[in-house]
């Protein structure tokens, strides 16, 4: 579906939701970037279920945090997310970006974070 040296994205069709792949140092572009090609293709494809996994993401990346909860996720609700499994990456600066984007996100109810794939899978297959 869209990939680059720093993120991939596929769509999971039989559990109707996007897989989101990130990968390696991403910088505040990178951020914005990826983060906006989700926003299309929620938009295009209509999912409104996001499996974020930041498992391979290296060091940090807070730089993006106040845009991607103050801009971004406002933006994906209004779009029509229903929930954001946000895997997170080994990585403690990577860690303490995830954190700092959810302190700077109004009501983030609808996004969890977890440590495994597994858990995160189970949580978006809940009714």
């Amino acid at each position: 579906m869209y990939r680059n040296n720093f993120i991939a994205i596929e769509l999971n069709h039989s559990d109707n939701w996007m897989y989101v792949n990130w990968r390696g140092n991403v910088s505040h572009h990178d951020v914005r970037a990826g983060c906006m090609e989700i926003l299309r293709l929620v938009k295009e494809y209509k999912i409104y279920d996001i499996l974020n996994n930041n498992t391979q993401v290296q060091g940090m990346w807070s730089g993006a945090a106040k845009w991607g909860g103050t801009y971004w996720f406002p933006a994906l609700r209004e779009a029509g997310l229903r929930r954001f499994a946000w895997i997170y990456s080994p990585s403690v600066l990577s860690r303490l970006s995830t954190d700092k984007t959810l302190d700077n996100t109004e009501n983030p109810h609808y996004i969890k974070t977890f440590d495994d794939i597994a858990l995160a899978k189970d949580w978006l297959r809940m009714p």
